[in-house]
């Protein structure tokens, strides 16, 4: 049996003031967290992405880096990374690069997302919602499996074999669906 924790990073307010916490100081209190998750014994820590004034964290493999820098055990994961408003090449060579610095600790929990701020910002069309996913999950996995992937799709330009690095220590890398909103998505992930 393994022990998580996840954390989406919320941006806080002094209790005593009422005034904003500096995001640098959530940073700050966020890593010291992961230390101690990681001296305690816990298996694996989380950071959910979000593109909104109440989180933190836009660029969990960012955080998860400074995380493995400081830690010797923990395994470093996404919850989630929101794929479907992400390009797959980058979400493999972030992580990717994650494991070859944290020396083999990173996955990626790959999602849709719960909110839906990150498309109109990426420029993606939320008509698109489970078509994006549904591919661009299809194509993270091809990069998983080959470093020069032949994949083609209709809402990206294919890849014709170019090498996508630096590639993870883990062979294969963790890739883990999330899930919480429909009982499609629910059947996707157990399918996979």
């Amino acid at each position: 049996m393994e022990f998580g924790v996840y954390t989406f990073v919320e941006t806080r307010r002094d209790p005593l003031t009422g005034e904003p916490t500096g995001v640098d100081k959530t940073f700050a209190d966020l890593l010291e967290q992961m230390e101690l998750a990681d001296r305690v014994g816990i298996d694996v820590f989380g950071l959910g992405e979000h593109h909104r004034p109440d989180y933190a964290v836009s660029a969990p493999a960012v955080v998860l880096a400074a995380g493995a820098a400081r830690t010797k055990r923990i395994r470093l994961t996404s919850a989630v990374t929101v794929l479907s408003s992400d390009d797959p090449v980058r979400v493999y060579q972030q992580f990717a690069t994650l494991d070859l610095l944290s020396r083999g600790r990173a996955e990626i929990m790959a999602g849709r997302g719960s909110f839906i701020e990150s498309f109109s910002l990426f420029g993606y069309n939320l008509d698109d919602y489970d078509a994006l996913f549904a591919e661009k999950l299809d194509l993270l996995l091809a990069i998983r499996a080959s470093a020069h992937p032949v994949w083609r799709g209709e809402l990206r330009a294919p890849l014709n074999g170019e090498g996508v690095y630096p590639r993870a220590l883990q062979d294969p890398l963790p890739v883990w669906i999330a899930s919480g909103g429909t009982p499609e998505s629910v059947a996707r992930a157990g399918a996979l």
